[in-house]
């Protein structure tokens, strides 16, 4: 188990290959959209929908490496440079809600947007209540509609700052995008940095360590798995279990 999760691996996962024409087109599109949102200020946010598409296209196939830059980080600092939090929460809405909220979204704004993002991942997608949510969003005002959410959470979240020198961005920046090809490009960079630090701490109690890290680390990697490789492996420890 731990040997196909390592990250150390002799044949890392390729990179995408590189859509020059859809990268070119992808990043022009952002960049009018940003310069659309000055010009506009009393509209401004309104295609909020589509500038998180778009990120997360750029961040997937990597087409910050058409302007020679190291880091998808450093494409967002040049774009975002008052606050690149709005960037990663506009893709957090594109990353968790399903296509038919997102077209109605720019009826409550981006705000209202997150909070479903937030309540639809807390979910994992599933008994998530579409239209109940929305008309919600869309008839209360923005604080009363957070603390209706907030009250109906199932488990607690918060964001984590921390410091780290820009020589040490490209690193990180890979490793979030290796977990992203192995877990796929619908988890968010959070559930990417769990599966990282899972898998070092399964690796770090191998010898002689602790069993019951060990035990918190492989049931990280367990819910990590689509439903029928939970059950082949279920049923391959029932069958070592004597």
């Amino acid at each position: 188990m731990i040997g196909l999760t390592s990250f150390i691996t002799k044949n890392p996962p390729m990179l995408p290959k590189l859509n020059r024409r859809r990268a070119q087109f992808v990043l022009t599109k952002i960049d009018e959209i940003l310069a659309w949102e000055q010009r506009k200020e009393v509209e401004k946010d309104t295609k909020f929908v589509e500038l998180g598409r778009y990120l997360c296209e750029v961040r997937a196939g990597q087409y910050w490496r058409l302007e020679n830059l190291k880091s998808f980080d450093e494409f967002l600092e040049r774009r975002f440079a008052e606050s690149r939090r709005k960037a990663y929460y506009l893709m957090s809405i594109h990353e968790h809600l399903p296509a038919q909220v997102r077209r109605e979204l720019n009826q409550v704004g981006w705000t209202k947007g997150l909070e479903l993002a937030k309540l639809a991942r807390r979910r994992d997608g599933q008994e998530f209540d579409c239209a109940t949510w929305l008309h919600k969003a869309r008839e209360m005002p923005k604080e009363q509609f957070q603390r209706e959410v907030t009250g109906k959470e199932t488990e607690p979240w918060e964001l984590i700052y921390f410091k780290v020198y820009k020589s040490q961005i490209p690193v990180i920046e890979q490793a979030l995008e290796t977990a992203a090809l192995m877990l796929g490009s619908d988890r968010s960079r959070g559930y990417c940095l769990e599966m990282i630090c899972a898998d070092f701490l399964a690796g770090a109690n191998l010898d002689n360590g602790d069993p019951d890290v060990l035990l918190r680390t492989l049931s990280n990697f367990f819910k990590f798995l689509p439903g029928e490789q939970r059950l082949a492996f279920a049923r391959f420890v029932n069958e070592h279990v004597e």
